[in-house]
């Protein structure tokens, strides 16, 4: 080992201190040693050290509450973590063990024993520092992604009618994706979609998707046609090719003058046509096609519907995540009919943010599990 390696001896009996930062230092490992639990677990927080060695049976903090106290602390959790003790019976090993010591050295100690543990405790230190170290690059480049993802977003749109929208990516990052651009100056194109899985295995065919249908680049397409452009995506995408991915889309156009929405899904949760009547009450309908997901059957047929959009209308398209909220007892208080409930409250669904605290504090969340994607189109 090299001599930058850092060791911590807890112990309250000088000799055997002194038989330990001896046995360690021939090691070539630089020791730091404490004459209790207290002042061992304040010198942890200061130096960082790469083990300790910790006896047991000690004055005001023992070793146990000792190595409790620095597994519990992240910045030191991952030190590796050896008790010294006279304790020889498995219980006490057992005991040890649960909570949180790497390690066992009994007295009286042999010192090679000593040294080979030491040895192998650093090799498996170094291990999970590296472990750590990949595990906060990848978060970070996920975050990167996700990010990126974001910024492909289009932005609120208030060009003859209005669509906001918001997406929360899961910690874990997630393949929704949409968009919603004019086709020309009377019809818009709109879409959601998810794709299954997680992490860049599933952001990067959204991404691909999306830019797919940004630039119309599907051959023999009519984008005016929702039904076409799903059979198009799904003679693309089969998940044969693309790492046994598939994934679920929505997709609408509405022309503005007729007020006439044509839409198809596969595999999508429908969207939600909220409107509004004039003895307060509200109609919801659910806009939905059958159809596979996107890249499941090659040979799968799609179909287009259409619907007249009254005026004062309010719809939602919105992935999964808004509703599959993990965790949940069984069966689950939060689920698809809550969410879509809790859009007859027109004056809370009217504000995405008011929308998505709502759905936090009815789910009893913080975080979701998954992407959470939703679009909401005031049609007036």
């Amino acid at each position: 080992m090299t001599p930058q390696t850092r060791i911590l001896v807890i112990e309250d009996d000088p000799n055997m201190q002194l038989v330990l930062r001896k046995a360690l230092q021939k090691e070539g490992h630089s020791v730091d040693v404490a004459t209790n639990g207290a002042e061992g677990l304040e010198l942890a927080c200061e130096t960082h050290p790469d083990l300790i060695i910790c006896d047991w049976m000690m004055p005001v903090m023992d070793g146990l509450e000792v190595c409790q106290k620095v597994k519990e602390n992240p910045q030191l959790s991952t030190i590796f973590f050896i008790l010294l003790t006279a304790k020889g019976s498995v219980e006490d090993r057992v005991q040890g063990l649960d909570t949180g010591a790497d390690d066992f050295l009994t007295k009286p100690i042999d010192i090679s024993e000593l040294q080979a543990r030491v040895r192998a405790g650093l090799r498996l230190h170094q291990l999970s520092q590296d472990l750590q170290t990949q595990k906060q690059l990848l978060e970070k480049e996920l975050a990167e992604a996700a990010a990126y993802v974001q910024s492909l977003l289009p932005p609120p749109l208030q060009e003859h009618l209005e669509i906001d929208s918001r997406f929360i990516p899961s910690s874990q990052l997630g393949g929704d994706g949409f968009d919603y651009y004019w086709l020309d100056p009377d019809y818009l194109s709109f879409y959601l979609l998810d794709v299954s899985g997680h992490g860049l295995g599933a952001a990067l065919p959204s991404i691909t998707v999306l830019n797919l249908l940004r630039s119309q680049s599907l051959p023999n397409v009519n984008f005016y046609q929702p039904h076409s452009v799903l059979r198009a995506l799904n003679e693309t995408f089969q998940m044969d090719d693309q790492n046994d991915k598939y994934f679920t889309i929505w997709y609408g156009v509405y022309n503005r003058i007729r007020r006439q929405l044509i839409y198809s899904s596969a595999g999508h949760p429908p969207a939600i046509l909220v409107t509004p009547q004039p003895d307060g009450t509200v109609v919801l309908e659910k806009l939905k096609t059958p159809g596979m997901p996107i890249g499941m059957m090659p040979d799968e047929m799609y179909m287009s519907d259409r619907c007249e959009i009254p005026e004062k209308s309010l719809l939602y398209v919105f992935s999964d995540g808004v509703y599959d909220v993990p965790g949940q007892q069984n069966p689950p208080t939060w689920t698809f009919n809550s969410f879509v409930d809790l859009l007859r409250d027109v004056q809370t669904a009217s504000d995405l943010d008011q929308l998505l605290k709502a759905i936090q504090a009815l789910s009893q969340t913080e975080t979701f599990g998954d992407d959470l994607s939703i679009l909401k189109l005031i049609l007036d």
